[in-house]
């Protein structure tokens, strides 16, 4: 029961995220609606707004507000692992991801039956990619409200992931041919938020794709999925272990 209360309060712990779906959905319906996207336009749409900017504005303070007010010291108390409270947190966050991804999938299938345009080749995989990123973005911005006070975290990942974008940029344009090309192409996809990789996921570039592991053929889809999974379980790892070392006080900071 106190895990079902906890991740319900993911939700409720802020009177305006609720409107934040809201506003979401939205944005998704008036788009296809006034527009009549392709999928692939829908999908880019759907992919930045819902895979990036959502678990941003949806974990702001997810952490830091009861660190900061002290409430923590109520929520943990012993036997109640912390480490406890941040999976709790960030499967709350997970699980309304997956709800409101579903509700934009129903409604644009509606939108589709009654306009008769545009089409849903390819919604599917957009869902699931913009669900994936979401988690990613979900754990790492989890994690940064374990250190960071109040509602900075999801700021300070915002402001950050934009400067990853943009240096990334920059570096590769001038390393274009050069033999550190493909090793900074590498340190730059993989250690961060797969931002490339599921856009190309969500796109259809790896449905008949394959990789060989270890002597074993792989869908390229099935591991880059594994891939944002493994991210998202290494991030939540680093928030788990800093909240477990943490020292918390019972009054205001």
């Amino acid at each position: 029961m106190r895990a079902w209360e906890l991740m319900k309060e993911t939700l409720w712990r802020r009177e305006y995220l609720w409107i934040v779906h809201v506003i979401w959905l939205a944005c998704y319906g008036g788009f296809w609606w006034l527009l009549l996207p392709d999928p692939e336009e829908f999908g880019n749409l759907l992919f930045l707004w819902g895979g990036l900017l959502l678990p941003l504005a949806l974990s702001a303070g997810i952490m830091g507000d009861d660190i900061a007010s002290g409430r923590i010291c109520v929520l943990v108390t012993k036997p109640f692992w912390s480490g406890k409270l941040y999976l709790y947190r960030l499967l709350g966050l997970s699980l309304q991801g997956a709800l409101h991804f579903a509700l934009a999938g129903v409604l644009v299938f509606v939108l589709h039956v009654i306009t008769g345009k545009s089409a849903m080749a390819g919604v599917g995989r957009w869902l699931l990619s913009a669900w994936l990123l979401f988690n990613t973005f979900a754990a790492l911005s989890t994690s940064l409200s374990v250190v960071v006070k109040r509602a900075h975290n999801s700021l300070l990942l915002f402001v950050a992931t934009l400067t990853l974008a943009v240096v990334a940029g920059m570096l590769l344009h001038s390393l274009q041919g050069h033999v550190l090309e493909p090793l900074v192409t590498g340190f730059f996809r993989y250690p961060f938020p797969p931002l490339e990789l599921l856009h190309h996921l969500g796109k259809g570039d790896y449905t008949k794709e394959t990789l060989t592991v270890g002597g074993w053929q792989v869908a390229t889809s099935v591991a880059c999925v594994a891939h944002s999974v493994l991210l998202t379980a290494v991030y939540a790892g680093m928030g788990i272990l800093l909240l477990t070392r943490r020292e918390f006080l019972s009054q205001r900071e």
